[in-house]
């Protein structure tokens, strides 16, 4: 994924993924390309006899998800979210503060 995300601004063939993972082979590639796609986290689309590949989202947005999702799946997801507050730096809480103002008054960017 972070390739993809790295290249946002182009499509990438499956042999340019793997050609920027040292160690992998393309077979191996490919087959995680194809189950990304089959979990919506990619896009794949056919460019004549070529298939070129893209991220579907964010690195940020797909984070945020897993956020929201372990959140979810937890007993007790306020005490998760204050004891995650009590991690964040100075700047992190900044931005959370800021973001989370702006939200309240309808204001907010859509992010990344």
């Amino acid at each position: 994924m972070e390739v993809l995300w790295d290249h946002a601004d182009v499509e990438l063939t499956g042999r340019e993924v793997a050609d920027t993972l040292e160690g992998y082979a393309y077979t191996t590639v490919a087959t995680v390309l194809d189950r990304l796609v089959h979990k919506e986290l990619v896009r794949r689309r056919m460019d004549g006899r070529i298939i070129r590949f893209a991220a579907v989202g964010t690195g940020g947005s797909h984070t945020a998800v897993l956020m929201h999702q372990a959140l979810a799946a937890g007993a007790d997801p306020e005490t998760a979210l204050v004891r995650f507050a009590a991690t964040l730096s100075p700047a992190e809480a900044a931005t959370l503060r800021r973001t989370l103002e702006e939200l309240a008054s309808g204001t907010a960017a859509a992010g990344d």
